[in-house]
């Protein structure tokens, strides 16, 4: 089943929004002309993705990052020029859709700033028919696979760290990812309190 938009979203005349929750917010890996930070309604950050790929491979998977469905997500919109919008949604699906777990699906994202606008935004969203969609893991779960989990784009704990380090700079707190990068940095600090993510 193609998981992607058709060609005239590829080849329309205008720029494009890319909504990014994980790793997009600190490696976004194409040229951009604005990033805003924002949110999306009706899907949430979930660390729901078995990796056979970037960060694991079909006999030792490693967790990746996927909008899932429900709640809130806080992240970074970034607008691309239309010069540069086949050539970023080409790079987008070869980092994102090598095993085709996401659903490309352009949703509704809400600017922050001074006057509050909307956007529609490139985004992948966590497909739950496909094999390599984890669900809701426990912590335990969350650590075993995050611990053993390396491919081609590194080692799971960095990918981890790295997105919970980007999302504490823009004042985000996902709880349950804080969590999890405690305890794989073996550290007894305290979490700061749940806030939407």
């Amino acid at each position: 089943m193609d998981r992607n938009l058709d060609a005239d979203f590829e080849h329309a005349p205008a720029d494009l929004w890319v909504f990014g929750y994980g790793s997009l917010i600190w490696r976004p890996g194409f040229s951009f002309a604005e990033r805003v930070p924002g949110h999306m309604i009706g899907v949430h950050r979930a660390l729901c993705i078995y990796s056979f790929d970037h960060r694991g491979t079909p006999e030792r998977p490693g967790l990746v990052l996927g909008l899932d469905r429900g709640g809130a997500c806080r992240g970074i919109a970034y607008r691309v020029p239309a010069k540069d919008r086949a050539a970023t949604i080409r790079y987008l699906r070869e980092r994102e859709q090598t095993t085709a777990v996401y659903r490309e699906e352009v949703r509704m994202a809400w600017l922050q700033g001074p006057q509050e606008r909307h956007v529609d935004a490139l985004c992948y969203v966590a497909d739950r028919g496909h094999p390599q969609y984890a669900g809701k893991l426990t912590i335990d779960q969350q650590l075993h696979n995050v611990r053993q989990g390396h491919g081609r784009s590194g080692n799971n704990r960095d990918y981890v760290l790295e997105t919970v380090s980007a999302l504490e700079k823009l004042g985000i707190v996902d709880h349950e990812l804080h969590v999890l990068a405690e305890r794989l940095k073996g550290t007894g600090e305290p979490i700061p309190a749940a806030q939407p993510s």
